[in-house]
């Protein structure tokens, strides 16, 4: 590790990809960084994440207006990460009605968006192009507690918070003629799970229900689309192995009453081989391991991560366990 956060040295621009899946579904990923899901109904077109400044955003609406002139009616949260969320307002000049988010991810939005903004931008600058032209927060227009249907001119888009993982108030879309979903970060394909604000000990149980709808395609929150049902269930897999690894790890360290130093170590023993080659694991794991020995302690919300306490928690785990 470095005493400059991981991410800071990555500096190389992704290769962005707009791929069909279905006949309304399409992926916007790019190698590794946050993905995007659009579905271009018979009058309407919806959003899942808007990518992180509007800026960034205008390149997915280009692509967007290569296939439809329709209206982009809605903008789908699938959580309140400021990387997913603070490109919202490109959306408004192409007809944005709505943007829709679970009570559990406008609660965080309430409790800690700001300094997540914060947080976020200074651990990995390079995903925030043109961070001057952010706004301010993205709040949502429609919180919903229970599922609730869209009808975008005869194709159904069901959105609904399938259970706590990535954070409490994870929310997929999910198009059932189709049988594609949209996972966000509950699902991540060749790419470490971001659990600094997660619950894990829920997150297996709301990949059982991901897992029941039966997709057959499925855009996760980072990687390539998965498109087969082969390649959904070993996503599914992948992310149920990582976090519970994870989990798994700090409660043995916990048990033997290790510092958080040595929690760390004991961790990489274990999750490098069989994770250390995937998309932004150096970036994620001191942060997931910090979450997961505070979860293994009993503390179930998650602590809010600043920019200051960024910065102290990476010095700290630089330092060899005593």
């Amino acid at each position: 590790m470095t005493k400059q956060f991981a991410s800071v040295a990555d500096l190389e621009v992704k290769s962005t990809r707009f791929e069909r899946l279905s006949e309304h579904c399409w992926a916007y990923t790019a190698e590794g960084d946050p993905n995007t899901g659009v579905i271009i109904g018979g009058d309407s077109v919806l959003i899942c994440d808007t990518l992180a400044t509007p800026v960034m955003a205008q390149s997915l609406i280009a692509e967007i207006r290569k296939v439809t002139d329709k209206p982009i009616k809605y903008v789908v949260l699938s959580h309140y990460h400021a990387v997913r969320v603070l490109g919202a307002s490109a959306y408004r000049a192409e007809g944005m009605q709505e943007i829709i988010a679970s009570q559990g991810t406008y609660e965080m939005i309430v409790e800690r968006g700001a300094q997540d903004m914060q947080s976020e931008y200074e651990r990995f600058p390079r995903l925030f192009n043109n961070f001057d032209s952010i706004p301010g927060l993205t709040w949502p227009t429609l919180v919903f507690q229970g599922p609730i249907t869209l009808q975008l001119g005869g194709v159904e888009a069901r959105i609904m918070h399938p259970g706590a993982g990535h954070t409490r108030g994870d929310t997929i879309v999910w198009i059932p003629s189709e049988k594609v979903l949209f996972s966000g970060d509950l699902v991540e394909a060749d790419a470490a799970c971001y659990t600094g604000d997660a619950q894990l000990e829920d997150w297996p149980t709301t990949l059982d229900v991901l897992a029941a709808l039966g997709a057959e395609k499925l855009v996760p929150g980072r990687g390539p689309a998965l498109t087969s049902p082969e390649r959904v269930a070993s996503g599914l897999a992948y992310t149920r192995s990582f976090v519970t690894t994870l989990l798994a790890c700090a409660k043995e360290a916990v048990a033997q009453g290790l510092s958080l130093n040595e929690t760390m170590s004991h961790t990489r023993r274990v999750m490098d081989p069989q994770f250390g080659q995937v998309f932004i694991y150096e970036h994620c794991l001191p942060f997931d391991v910090t979450r997961a020995y505070d979860e293994a302690k009993g503390i179930k919300h998650p602590r809010i991560w600043t920019a200051e306490r960024d910065k102290e928690m990476w010095h700290a785990l630089q330092q060899a366990p005593a």
